[in-house]
């Protein structure tokens, strides 16, 4: 059966979703303590094959995220190129950033299992976490097109809000992160509708008919 443009954009944003999961949600969670150097270099040394699966999905997620964003463009463009691009664009920079962030996480293992110090390894595993609560603006900019292209093409009224929440606490999340450093809870609650937003739409571009 062919895969319409639709699907594959719905599966590239899946393999987005599940790597992201992994990767930040589940590995890094595992491994990084905020605040305690020691620890943070243990566990990486005592679950190496964790911390280097963590990274490898991060990596795929940098991939999945291009794929996804290039898909939205070509998927959109015909209704709405300007709109479409900005999906491109935001997902794009989004990637460049994950990317990065994965090259600290990587160099605070490789440092960590050569008995380097614990003190820089925490410096290159909070590099990691300070890209990610940065690029969390540019995440939150690609789900506002996407929001807005998927009303154009009279989604469901009800996804396309929590898209819009999703990707208006994206960005005000980076910014509580930044000035509001102490409010850990805000700034983690801000981003959660998105989670709803992200597997409807998902869902509806895998199983949904819409024409390319």
């Amino acid at each position: 059966m062919k895969l319409t443009t639709a699907k594959w954009t719905g599966l590239f944003y899946l393999g987005l979703a599940i790597t992201g999961v992994f990767a930040f949600l589940f590995a890094r969670d595992q491994l990084f303590v905020a605040g305690d150097a020691a620890q943070t270099t243990a566990n990486l040394v005592n679950d190496e094959t964790l911390a280097r699966f963590g990274i490898a999905a991060e990596v795929l997620i940098v991939g999945f995220q291009a794929l996804a964003a290039l898909w939205f463009f070509k998927l959109f463009k015909k209704k709405d190129s300007f709109t479409a691009g900005l999906i491109a664009v935001f997902g794009m920079v989004n990637a460049v950033v994950i990317l990065a962030a994965s090259a600290f996480w990587l160099m605070a293992l490789n440092t960590a299992i050569t008995s380097g110090s614990s003190d820089t390894v925490q410096t290159l595993f909070e590099a990691h976490e300070t890209l990610w609560q940065v690029g969390t603006l540019f995440f939150g900019l690609w789900l506002l097109p996407m929001a807005y292209m998927a009303n154009k093409y009279n989604m469901p009224r009800v996804m396309v809000w929590f898209l819009v929440a999703g990707g208006v606490g994206y960005v005000l999340s980076t910014f509580t992160g930044i000035l509001l450093p102490e409010q850990t809870g805000l700034t983690e609650a801000l981003p959660m509708p998105v989670t709803i937003g992200e597997f409807w739409i998902i869902g509806y571009l895998l199983f949904k008919p819409l024409k390319d």
